[in-house]
């Protein structure tokens, strides 16, 4: 199932151009991944409190043939208002799947197995990060765009229907009483709006922007008070900190990789699929280092996700190294592979980390708390990171803009680093 929500994700960036123009929808183009994403944190949270209350099973089985449904409808989209409906229920029930497998993971896998199965999740995506786009491609320009989605669909309802028995058996019921906690659903809905507004106030400043902008800092702050851990700003040892650290590993590297493929077509005049190798390089590196974490038992998790964190360091320097017309342009094939290695280390570390500190009833809440952090982390800093190459270059010249995100980029990586090391020696030290 993981394999297949990823190759809707990797192909539909890939057809969206080709739907936009046959669709006369080109003004509504980013609406169309704006959409999903704040969805998908609507999906997300309420995922994790169906998971707490009554178990993965329902949830996921739930989440299935809403995907599904969403992508029938944007098969058969007349127009892209449809289409952007569409995306929503694709959103809703892509951003339902992850949660419940997290969930189930915890309950059907002792702790030492549980690297393991992260492990295994991210490999799921390394055939679509390599095939998704070309196939994507090929089945827009030798059948039509309609089968990019329509093609999907029959395929996710045979998982759901080959999963049922199974997550039923093993996913039914709860696992204690999950803590009260109210508008929740409401809560993501307002963090994925205000994030759509904050980029939009950041891409069209004007005094009316700014008015919006402020409300959507105040709006995205009251819902993340609901939607994470208590201490997660603050970085507090324990399950905060590591829900912390997923959104900074996740906005550091997406900004970044949002960027090389300009960098390498503009300034060092790649052609589009060469721009594209190092997205691909990154994908087997996350791979290999998901793996890598799975065997090692001698370390301990905060030390690993550290470790992550400066791997990811090492790949925004490459992509810093390339930004110049003098730079080192090949040098980012092997930086970034470097920081895909980073991100497999440390993203699967911390999912292991929060499972293995979680009450099995705070399971469901903890789960969507990591995947919330990481949707919010790449929107807010992917989003920032756009403004700033807007305000201080151009996309035709970008380099002094990526050169300057890159440096802060860095320095944000390092203090992540510093917060998950420090909490580390707080919790041995006890304090």
């Amino acid at each position: 199932m993981v394999t297949l929500v990823a190759f809707e994700a990797m192909g539909v960036a890939t057809a969206l151009p080709t739907i936009a123009s046959e669709l006369d929808g080109q003004r509504w183009y980013s609406w169309a991944f704006t959409l999903f994403m704040a969805s998908s944190a609507v999906g997300t949270v309420f995922a994790g409190r169906l998971s707490d209350r009554h178990g993965p099973a329902l949830p996921l089985l739930l989440a299935l043939p809403l995907f599904a449904t969403g992508l029938v409808v944007a098969g058969s989209a007349p127009n892209m208002p449809v289409l952007l409906g569409a995306r929503a229920l694709q959103g809703l029930g892509g951003g339902s799947v992850a949660v419940p497998l997290y969930v189930m993971i915890a309950r059907v896998y002792p702790q030492r197995y549980r690297p393991r199965a992260f492990g295994i999740m991210s490999a799921a995506w390394v055939l679509p990060s390599l095939l998704g786009p070309a196939v994507s491609g090929v089945v827009t320009e030798q059948l039509h765009w309609r089968w990019v989605f329509l093609g999907l669909a029959p395929l996710v309802l045979l998982g759901a229907v080959l999963l049922g028995s199974t997550v039923l058996r093993a996913g039914s019921g709860p696992e204690g009483e999950p803590a009260a906690r109210r508008g929740l659903v409401l809560a993501g809905l307002g963090a994925g709006v205000a994030t759509v507004a904050l980029n939009w106030s950041a891409d069209h400043p004007s005094a009316l922007s700014g008015v919006l902008g402020a409300l959507a800092v105040g709006s995205l702050w009251g819902s993340l008070r609901v939607l994470l851990p208590s201490g997660t700003l603050a970085a507090r040892p324990g399950i905060p900190v590591m829900v912390l650290a997923r959104g900074l590993l996740a906005g550091i590297f997406f900004t970044a990789e949002a960027f090389i493929p300009l960098v390498l077509t503009v300034v060092h005049g790649y052609s589009a699929a060469l721009a594209g190798i190092p997205l691909t390089v990154a994908s087997l590196g996350w791979t290999a280092g998901s793996f890598w974490q799975a065997r090692q038992h001698r370390f301990n998790r905060e030390h690993l996700v550290a470790a992550g964190f400066l791997l990811v360091v090492v790949g925004v320097f490459g992509v810093a190294l390339a930004a110049p017309e003098w730079g080192a342009d090949r040098a980012v094939f092997v930086f970034w592979s470097i920081g895909g290695a980073g991100m497999g280390l440390a993203i699967s570390s911390t999912a292991v980390r929060v499972l293995g500190l979680s009450d099995p009833a705070e399971r469901g809440f903890n789960s969507a708390a990591l995947q919330i952090s990481d949707m919010l982390g790449q929107a807010l800093l992917v989003g920032f990171g756009g403004a700033v190459v807007n305000a201080l270059a151009s996309t035709r010249e970008p380099t002094a803009g990526v050169l300057v995100l890159a440096v802060g980029l860095i320095v944000t990586g390092s203090l992540g680093a510093s917060l998950v090391a420090r909490s580390r020696r707080i919790i041995l030290d006890g304090r």
